[in-house]
């Protein structure tokens, strides 16, 4: 087997954070599609209004910008648990969420749950919960960085208490001292391979092969800090050259993350085996995503991603944007 040869799936990465060199090198390394959800920015939003945009961002303008380098790209729509923490702003994106949560590419309500486990952040998981169950939608869990059992726990018993079914709940961010209890209660099971913190490659290749892969996948939430977009397909290596097979690599960095948010209905293989060619003469509300002296590139039957420049004889012909 040549792990280069494998196709991947990035089921939680915050793309709208990420350069488009991020967008090509996965590319490369085989990832053909990704799962945003939406998330907080590294700093407070201080209206809704602000909210509005980043979902009408990610929903357009991320999914055109990760098109133009051959990865089909979805999304999730919440309130994250840090921002419910702000009553008035909470309750104003509360209106939003349906708005957006039905729209194309659109896979689950997420990511919802904790963060302090404050009273506020539980009544707005509780909302969303409702809306989930009233949309028929999967549900995107963020399990806290702090008192995560605790944490985790708690989330699943909510998800009882609402009545829904945990083949359609995906409950992210596990660790050694939650996997156990997250699979045997009959959640998805993800985990954020993060580098040199938290849940590393060696440690997750360490799960793979003590608990196998039924309901396993992993991903890289990448986002504006320290992160690695490129984290599902390393870490499919390290299980390779550790010994685990071909089937469960696939399993784990692809088939189960796929079977998990299939069920939206929004997400297919064919999207992606049979996606359109790259022509990035194509523009978004106007807006492309080369800047001054990069040609555009127009992919081939069977042609590779690759970057074009123009060559330039003064100063006066570039562009600085």
């Amino acid at each position: 087997m040549d792990v280069n040869d494998m196709m991947f799936i990035d089921p939680h990465v915050h793309m709208i954070s990420r350069t488009t060199d991020d967008y090509q090198a996965m590319k490369e390394a085989g990832v053909v599609a990704v799962i945003e959800p939406a998330f907080w920015l590294g700093q407070p939003r201080t209206n809704s209004g602000t909210m509005k945009d980043y979902f009408n961002a990610i929903v357009g303008w991320e999914r055109f910008r990760a098109s133009q380098f051959g990865i089909c790209h979805y999304c999730t729509i919440g309130l994250n648990s840090k921002e419910a923490n702000n009553e008035a702003l909470a309750e104003e994106v509360m209106n939003l969420i349906p708005r957006y949560a039905g729209k194309e590419g659109v896979v689950a309500i997420g990511e919802i749950g904790y963060d302090d486990m404050t009273e506020m952040e539980e009544k707005y998981f509780h909302k969303q919960l409702d809306l989930a169950q009233k949309m028929n939608m999967l549900v995107l869990i963020h399990t806290p960085h702090r008192n995560k059992k605790q944490g985790t726990i708690r989330s699943m018993d909510l998800c009882n208490e609402h009545g829904l079914d945990p083949s359609k709940v995906i409950v992210d961010h596990n660790n050694e001292e939650t996997v156990r209890e997250v699979l045997d209660r009959g959640f998805w099971t993800a985990f954020t391979i993060y580098p040199g913190t938290k849940m590393g490659n060696e440690r997750m290749v360490d799960i793979v092969k003590q608990y196998g892969t039924e309901r396993i996948f992993i991903n890289s939430a990448a986002d504006w800090g320290v992160s690695d977009p490129l984290g599902v397909p390393k870490t499919a290596k390290l299980m390779f050259k550790r010994g685990i097979v071909e089937d469960d690599i696939r399993k784990v960095c692809y088939q189960n993350a796929f079977d998990a948010y299939a069920q939206s209905g929004q997400m297919k293989e064919e999207d992606w085996l049979n996606r359109p060619l790259i022509d990035q003469r194509e523009t978004f509300s106007g807006n492309t995503v080369l800047r001054g002296g990069h040609a555009p590139y127009v992919e081939t039957a069977g042609g590779k991603l690759s970057s074009k420049k123009e060559s330039k004889s003064s100063d006066d012909d570039l562009i600085i944007e």
